[in-house]
């Protein structure tokens, strides 16, 4: 599969079949992820993976929104995306390196995220980014260190379904042009 259709092609996937995913592909995942470009090749995003079945049910029933209980309880991996606090974006004497603040390291974990769903979608899984959840209650869940913050959870595992792509809008909808 190219990458133009890997991209057209991928889903969120929200329901998981109960088959594991093996640690050689979750290997795999996390190294496309570090392939991802980041401010000043820091590399501050780290991934954590929940495969334990009784630690992603309490996740599932206690820590995420509602409308995720049921995608979080059926996946059979949880990767957690976390960032080293005030390194992305920021220069060496603490201060932020542009306009943008502590926001850049949202873009840095997103590129790293975006490289682990489409690389998901290559190997056969599929994948849900979830970002309603208590921040805190999965930090303490997971035994995230203290110098790192959870940015997006990331449901994993072999689809039970094909979803039918959502319409999208027309490139003319949304480009413009300044000659």
């Amino acid at each position: 599969m190219d990458v133009l259709e890997c991209i057209r092609r991928r889903r969120s996937i929200r329901r998981f079949k109960p088959e594991k995913v093996g640690r050689s592909e979750i290997e795999q995942l996390i190294d496309c992820a570090r392939w991802a470009p980041s401010w000043n090749n820091c590399k501050a995003v780290r991934y954590t993976a929940v495969e334990n079945e009784a630690e992603l049910k309490r996740i599932a029933e206690t820590l995420v929104a509602p409308e995720n209980v049921r995608i979080v309880g059926n996946a059979p991996l949880l990767l957690v995306l976390s960032i080293v606090k005030k390194r992305s974006g920021y220069e060496r004497n603490g201060t932020t390196s542009t306009a943008k603040g502590s926001s850049w390291e949202m873009f840095d974990t997103g590129v790293a995220c975006q490289n682990i769903c489409l690389a998901a979608h290559a190997m056969g899984l599929g994948t849900c980014i979830l970002a309603s959840f208590d921040e805190d209650g999965v930090s303490r869940q997971v035994e995230l260190p203290e110098d790192e913050e959870i940015i997006a959870l990331v449901a994993c595992g072999y689809p039970d379904g094909s979803p039918v792509p959502p319409r999208r809008k027309e490139v003319c909808e949304i480009l413009r042009y300044r000659m």
